[in-house]
């Protein structure tokens, strides 16, 4: 039985875990805020399947999502309100929450209410970014460029490292393959699994953004959410340590990502999968 994941001295721990102690960990929630209602439906239900299947979970959620694909799009609530919002849900689920940010000035106030730092994708070599995050000693997690190759992902814990950040996580989120669609490229995904090996960085994979299709929408970023499973089991069985996956109870009436989150009625089933994958796993190690 996996140590319930109550608060954030024990995702501390999980970082400091070897990996084969280290069980997996789901972060998810809503892209950005919603409501208080479904924000706290999507936790409490999430919360809930983590429990009865023993694995931790982190809640997730944005309070601003400034790399929205048009000038139009709604983009949170902004960092005060955002911020005490996502710290309110991990104190009634008691739970670690995450959430990202995209300027160096919204490092301190964040730490201050979660648990994990998470840095996009498109910022992971923004070095004042990365070393603003890095010096508040909090957790983070850096999403691979969808630009970038494995290997040179080494730059960006060299920054984490200097500034003083110790617990650190990389993600995978697919490569950018030159016609609006991401690629997950498994042979990079090891490549990923063993610079986090040397470097003592877990990996994560980001099962829903993994399905976007960044140029199909106009002004609106499309999607194959119906691969999500198939990637997250496939991520499951090569052994990363940790999915990221955003929900909704009814995505395209989401204010951000509608075309790749998966139904929160689709979660426990997924999950469920998702365990036995990982149990078949550690019994042929």
């Amino acid at each position: 039985m996996s140590r319930p994941m109550t608060d954030t001295q024990n995702l501390h721990e999980w970082f400091d875990n070897s990996k084969a102690d280290r069980p997996l960990l789901i972060i998810a929630g809503p892209c950005v805020l919603e409501t208080a209602e479904i924000n706290r439906r999507i936790g409490l239900e999430v919360s809930q399947i983590c429990a009865d299947l023993d694995i931790p979970y982190v809640f997730k959620a944005s309070f601003d999502k400034a790399n929205r694909s048009s000038i139009g799009s709604a983009r949170g609530p902004g960092a005060e309100r955002g911020l005490e919002e996502i710290a309110k849900i991990g104190r009634e689920l008691c739970r670690p929450t995450c959430t990202d940010i995209h300027l160096p000035e919204q490092a301190a106030p964040a730490a201050e209410h979660v648990s994990l730092l998470q840095i996009p994708a498109f910022l992971c070599r923004q070095t004042d970014l990365l070393c603003a995050a890095a010096e508040t000693g909090a957790a983070m997690n850096v999403k691979k460029g969808q630009f970038l190759g494995p290997d040179q992902m080494r730059n960006v814990i060299s920054k984490v490292r200097s500034a003083g950040g110790e617990r650190l996580m990389l993600t995978e989120r697919g490569s950018f393959f030159g016609y609006d669609r991401l690629v997950n490229d498994f042979i990079g995904i090891g490549d990923l699994m063993e610079l986090g090996d040397q470097e003592g960085c877990p990996v994560c994979f980001d099962v829903t953004h993994s399905t976007q299709l960044p140029g199909d929408g106009g002004t609106h970023t499309g999607g194959r959410p119906e691969r999500a499973p198939l990637l997250a089991s496939a991520a499951t069985a090569v052994g990363v340590d940790c999915l990221f996956l955003e929900c909704h109870p009814d995505p395209p009436s989401g204010s951000s990502d509608a075309a790749t989150m998966i139904p929160l009625n689709d979660v426990r089933a997924l999950l469920t999968r998702l365990v036995r994958i990982r149990g078949a796993l550690a019994e042929t190690c």
